[in-house]
């Protein structure tokens, strides 16, 4: 389920991230209207890739715990809108170089 915070008087949606990456757990929060592109900077700063890594993917972990690939914007919104709409309490994402993550 999405934290609130009150920065400035705006309301600013969290989501509680679980990133699983070479056997190790880390727990983080990112926005909630996060692009791909800065989802993608946090995912290599949190695993410890290099700025100019590429070969990774992302996947986070469906309510049928399936891993779905998120590769888009497309893809990291409809990731989002499923958390929200299963009220689950963190999207749970799986990092491999490649990377698998989960929300």
């Amino acid at each position: 389920m999405p934290t609130q915070n009150i920065q400035d008087e705006t309301m600013v949606q969290e989501i509680k991230v679980k990133t699983v990456y070479s056997g190790e757990v880390m727990i983080h929060y990112i926005e909630d209207g996060i692009t791909y592109e800065d989802l993608c900077k946090e995912i290599r700063g949190i695993c410890r890739f290099s700025p100019d890594f590429k070969d990774y993917t992302i996947k986070w972990v469906d309510e049928e715990n399936d891993p779905c690939t998120i590769s888009t914007q497309m893809e990291l919104d409809e990731a989002i809108r499923l958390y929200e709409v299963n009220r689950d309490s963190e999207l749970v994402i799986h990092g491999e170089s490649f990377v698998q993550f989960s929300m």
